[in-house]
């Protein structure tokens, strides 16, 4: 197995800084409430992703904070176009954890 394999498609970054620089961008994406959900769940769920997992956690951070904490705190359906597998698997953590 190559290196490339091991690091995100994007750079020549390892897979353990990509995870560490997610969990920091989760934690300090700009509003309170998206830090501490976004920042548990990345530290808690992020090193059991693969690297299609944390490329669509990586892809759901680009929607903003005010559509993510409306989607994960159940106050707005994520619109029908919008279809992500970490924004279901943190809507699970959430509702998991209320």
């Amino acid at each position: 197995m190559s290196d490339e394999n091991q690091s995100s498609p994007a750079s020549d970054e390892t897979r353990e800084n990509r995870i560490r620089r997610l969990i920091y961008r989760s934690s300090y994406t700009g509003t309170k409430e998206t830090d501490q959900i976004l920042g548990a769940f990345s530290r808690e769920v992020l090193t059991t992703l693969d690297d299609a997992g944390l490329d669509a956690y990586e892809e759901l951070l680009e929607y903003g904070d005010p559509a993510i904490w409306s989607w994960a705190s159940g106050q707005v359906k994520p619109p029908a176009n919008v279809s992500n597998v970490a924004l279901d698997h943190l809507i699970r953590w959430c509702n998991a954890r209320s």
